[in-house]
C-alpha cells in the first residue's frame, strides 16, 4: 500500500461558485502511477466544499440560486457582528451544514470510477478569493 498527497489550488471569483475539479484530479490519478485504491478529496476550508453531481449549465444555475435562496447572505447571524477575519460569512458555514467536506473516489488502471455523468466540484460559497487548497489523497498499490 502506497499514500501519495497532493495540493491543487485554484482562484475563485464570485460570491458562490461551483467548479469542476475532475479533470485535476484525473490528472494527479494518472500521474500517480498506482493502479488501483481511493483518492480522498477534501477541502481545506471552512465555508468551499466537495460535491459530486452532474455538470449540466442550467442545473449547475439551479444550484447556486437554490444555496442563495436556503441561506440568505443578509440574515440576522450572530456571527457577522464580530467576524474573525472581518468577513460576515454565516451564511457561508451554515450553507456547510449540508455539505461534504471531502469525497472518496475509487480508481482502477490510473482512472476515477466514477458514474457517467458524475463530476467532482470544488464548492465556493465565501469568495471570492485569491486562492483555495484542495487535498487529494491516494491510497493504493
Amino acid at each position: 500500500m502506497k499514500i501519495i498527497t497532493k495540493t491543487i489550488t485554484t482562484p475563485t471569483l464570485t460570491p458562490v461558485e461551483i467548479i469542476d475539479i475532475t479533470a485535476e484530479i484525473r490528472t494527479a490519478a494518472a500521474e500517480s502511477g498506482l493502479q488501483a485504491g481511493t483518492v480522498t478529496v477534501i477541502s481545506q476550508h471552512t465555508t468551499a466544499f466537495i460535491n459530486i453531481n452532474e455538470k449540466e449549465n442550467c442545473l449547475l444555475e439551479d444550484m447556486v440560486t437554490f444555496l442563495k435562496r436556503l441561506v440568505p447572505r443578509d440574515g440576522n447571524y450572530s456571527h457577522n457582528i464580530s467576524p474573525l477575519d472581518g468577513r460576515d460569512n454565516a451564511h457561508s458555514h451554515l450553507l456547510g451544514l449540508f455539505m461534504n467536506t471531502s469525497e472518496t473516489i475509487p480508481f482502477s488502471k490510473g482512472e476515477l470510477l466514477l458514474g457517467r455523468w458524475q463530476s467532482v466540484f470544488f464548492i465556493e460559497l465565501d469568495g471570492p478569493r485569491l486562492s483555495r487548497s484542495i487535498l487529494l489523497q491516494f491510497c493504493g498499490i
